[in-house]
């Protein structure tokens, strides 16, 4: 990749969109030295459409298909489609809420992260601050990792822990976690961006800055 040429990044999200906040705030600063390139989401009136086209960052809705928890084949290549026209170097996933599956995975192997509100492998899948609270562990947090064909199982890149404390409700606990993200996920992004991550397996190193 030239040097005259930023790093990339394509964005898909089905909420708010405050973790693309973040990560777009981080790169207006430099702190992420990249730009978020594109915004997809599978919801028509998500929040992260419109927080993207406040910041003039191209954002779209690409209808998922009839199914509730993936793309359909059709709305697959529509988002690989999206997402290589706008050239980008890596897929951030920010609340997406659809499981990927292998045309995707295929086209960006490697390339494609996503945060989760736990300190995986532990509590995957849905509403993982109420499992953690459920559960009674006594520090939870989140995990920025590599996506596979798994469920939150792909390798991990970086972990936030929050404590859980005792008076906590499954609101409180998320709200302190989703403060974590934010810090986390500009932060793994950012040293994607400079090329220090490197992954053997199921190990994630970073290399120390030139």
């Amino acid at each position: 990749m030239s040097d005259l040429r930023r790093f990339r990044i394509g964005v898909l999200g089905s909420g708010k969109g405050s973790n693309f906040e973040a990560i777009a705030q981080a790169c207006a600063t430099g702190i992420v030295p990249a730009e978020v390139a594109l915004v997809l989401s599978d919801c028509p009136d998500a929040g992260i459409l419109a927080r993207a086209k406040e910041r003039g960052i191209p954002a779209r809705y690409i209808p998922p298909g009839p199914f509730k928890t993936k793309l359909d084949d059709a709305a697959e290549r529509a988002y690989v489609e999206a997402l290589q026209a706008a050239a980008v170097d890596l897929v951030a996933l920010a609340g997406f809420m659809r499981v990927l599956k292998s045309t995707l995975l295929n086209a960006f192997a490697g390339r494609i992260v996503n945060i989760h509100p736990s300190l995986l492998p532990s509590f995957p899948g849905l509403a993982a601050w109420k499992q953690a609270l459920d559960y009674g562990v006594k520090v939870t947090g989140c995990t920025v990792h590599f996506v596979d064909a798994g469920v939150d199982s792909g390798p991990i890149i970086g972990q936030q822990i929050v404590p859980v404390l005792d008076d906590d409700t499954p609101e409180s606990l998320h709200a302190r976690i989703h403060a974590a993200e934010h810090e986390l996920y500009p932060r793994c992004l950012a040293a994607i961006a400079r090329g220090q991550v490197r992954v053997q397996g199921r190990r994630v190193t970073f290399q120390r800055a030139a």
